[in-house]
């Protein structure tokens, strides 16, 4: 039942070409997936040709205009969490996966109230993209827990149709770093200076400044920090490589 399911409703939502026709295939797969709302945020990509998005949802208009009124996109918990999950997560999951603050705490009580508690991040689905939440459908009080892997390929479907609705494609990538300036972003990423960065790879002080230097100006950005995002992002160094070192030094 739930595989002839995922066929029916992934095959709808693919062939959506359109955001009004991904809405009405999407309203549908929440009913018969017994969720009460959904919506789906994708995000273009840093490097897109073009800045349209998509955004669609069925939510209580008064929570959809305050959300965009007030753009509580920006402080939404569950955005970051998708940032760190492979895959769809209840809310009362988030504190496992980020830390909340009291404000968190203050928007997830407005927003429980206003039908939404279950997410399915993108980054599951479109890994060359930022992480772009895509809040998938739940019920108001119980979770119809027999249809959350449902939601999750159905999810991915939408996505992928969203990306496609939106145009989005990439232009060609800024120049690569070399091995050398790599090493010095990653070490910086660590939180080493340039000194202690020169020492750990046995050259001069100055030449790992030049090296940052370099790879600034590869990237048109004017700070460290700005450089170790976009190398995160362009995956020459990984929070992987990052988070590993920090623990085991």
């Amino acid at each position: 039942m739930r595989l002839h399911l995922i066929d029916e409703l992934a095959m709808e939502v693919s062939n959506a070409n359109s955001s009004d026709q991904l809405t009405e295939s999407m309203s549908r797969a929440a009913r018969l997936m017994d969720f009460d709302h959904f919506a789906l945020s994708y995000e273009h990509h840093t490097l897109s040709t073009t800045r349209a998005g998509v955004l669609i949802h069925d939510y209580p208009e008064p929570w959809a205009k305050t959300y965009t009124e007030f753009d509580l996109s920006g402080n939404d918990p569950v955005r970051r969490a998708c940032e760190r999950s492979m895959k769809g997560f209840a809310w009362r999951e988030l504190e496992q996966l980020v830390p909340l603050t009291k404000g968190d705490h203050r928007m997830l009580s407005v927003g429980s109230a206003n039908v939404l508690a279950m997410a399915i991040p993108s980054r599951a689905i479109c890994r060359d993209m930022p992480a772009a939440p895509a809040h998938l459908p739940r019920a108001p009080t119980v979770l119809p827990s027999a249809m959350l892997h449902v939601a999750e390929v159905v999810g991915a479907f939408a996505l992928t149709a969203a990306r496609r609705i939106a145009g989005d494609m990439l232009v060609a990538r800024r120049p690569s770093l070399s091995p050398r300036q790599r090493e010095c972003v990653l070490w910086s990423a660590r939180g080493k200076t340039a000194a202690e960065t020169a020492a750990i790879l046995g050259i001069g002080e100055d030449t790992v400044v030049q090296h940052l230097r370099t790879a600034r100006e590869r990237y048109d950005v004017h700070s460290r920090h700005a450089l170790i995002l976009c190398s995160l992002f362009d995956g020459l160094i990984s929070f992987a490589d990052i988070r590993r070192w920090w623990y085991f030094n």
